[in-house]
């Protein structure tokens, strides 16, 4: 007879109250960042998690007080982690979603799910809830949404009958996985994946129909044209549209959500640099800021700084107390 799904569980309920935050920063934290003030961590601090992985995705049920959550540049730059991710709120939400390009805010009343792109960063206030995380890789969410980078910080509500249905399914998941078999449990954290999928690209106008998919082919030849000539300073928005033939509303308005396609090539460049300031850790700034297309190192220093709130070479030394070990609690409190 075939074994139950294999599950792990941690909590912070046997900490003493000065660590349990603490505790729970140390926990996810190579995932996503916790920020708590000097006041949270003096404060009682509840939360916990199981964690169950299948073949290809990973399904988690968490509880927790609110807390302020960050996935950096930084973070991202230092890490291995691509997934999509799908956070199905049973209790409590989600508001004050930040992103690279806007801040995005949603009830956290009435938000039931938030999808995140882990390959770009956010910033989110997390009320006390309970929460069903889904991690799924990109093959999975391309089956049913052409252009996932699009989804990244979107809310839905459950105002469809799709997403109602969604919202059950995974409670019923969470409710009975701990007894399932391996076979049944990859069965039905997968479908469920599939489900919540589905209905966030119906309700968020996302979905893969035809006029859609043939978006994201033109979305990625654009940005493959983009990517090949990054290190062209002279790359600019109408270089693109003349060496592509492209109608300059059509591409605009595909690089809307991007805060507009001259927002999309710096934030790309930015995004390169700061790989590269990360791991080559002796490079010149001023040769990383060449190599990515910027025509002068103070025009790459004052992007950076006010795409990134810090100097390239602070940055870089961020990065690489990431990479050696992560700052001490005291290292990364908020205000």
């Amino acid at each position: 007879m075939q074994g139950l799904v294999a599950r792990s569980h941690f909590s912070v309920h046997g900490e003493p109250a000065h660590r349990q935050l603490l505790a729970w920063r140390e926990r996810v934290g190579h995932v996503i960042d916790v920020l708590p003030s000097k006041a949270d961590i003096e404060k009682p601090f509840s939360a916990e998690i199981d964690r169950y992985k299948v073949d290809g995705l990973l399904f988690t049920d968490c509880r927790s007080d609110a807390m302020l959550l960050e996935r950096s540049l930084a973070r991202i730059s230092t890490d291995s982690v691509r997934d999509y991710v799908f956070h199905v709120f049973a209790e409590g939400g989600v508001d004050d979603v930040a992103l690279q390009a806007s801040p995005r805010h949603a009830a956290a009343s009435t938000t039931k799910i938030l999808a995140l792109d882990m390959n770009q960063p956010v910033r989110m206030r997390r009320s006390s809830c309970r929460v069903f995380t889904f991690f799924a890789p990109a093959s999975l969410v391309q089956e049913t949404l052409p252009d996932p980078e699009a989804i990244h910080g979107r809310t839905i509500q459950d105002t469809t009958p799709l997403t109602r249905l969604a919202l059950e399914h995974v409670a019923a998941l969470g409710a009975n996985i701990r007894g399932m078999t391996v076979a049944a449990a990859d069965s039905a954290v997968r479908n469920a994946a599939h489900l919540v999928v589905a209905a966030f690209g119906k309700q968020a106008g996302l979905s893969g129909n035809a006029r859609s998919a043939a978006r994201a082919a033109l979305f990625g030849r654009v940005r493959r044209h983009i990517q090949a000539n990054l290190h062209r300073a002279e790359l600019t928005p109408e270089g693109v549209v003349s060496a592509l033939h492209l109608s300059r509303p059509t591409i605009y308005r595909m690089f809307q959500h991007e805060g507009g396609l001259g927002a999309y090539i710096r934030h790309l460049r930015l995004r390169q640099a700061a790989d590269e300031l990360a791991r080559y850790p002796h490079m010149m700034v001023t040769d990383v800021a060449y190599a990515v297309g910027f025509k002068s190192a103070s025009d790459f220093t004052r992007a950076f700084r006010r795409a990134h709130g810090m100097a390239p070479q602070e940055f870089r030394a961020l990065s690489q107390a990431y990479r050696t070990d992560r700052p001490a609690p005291w290292q990364a409190l908020s205000a």
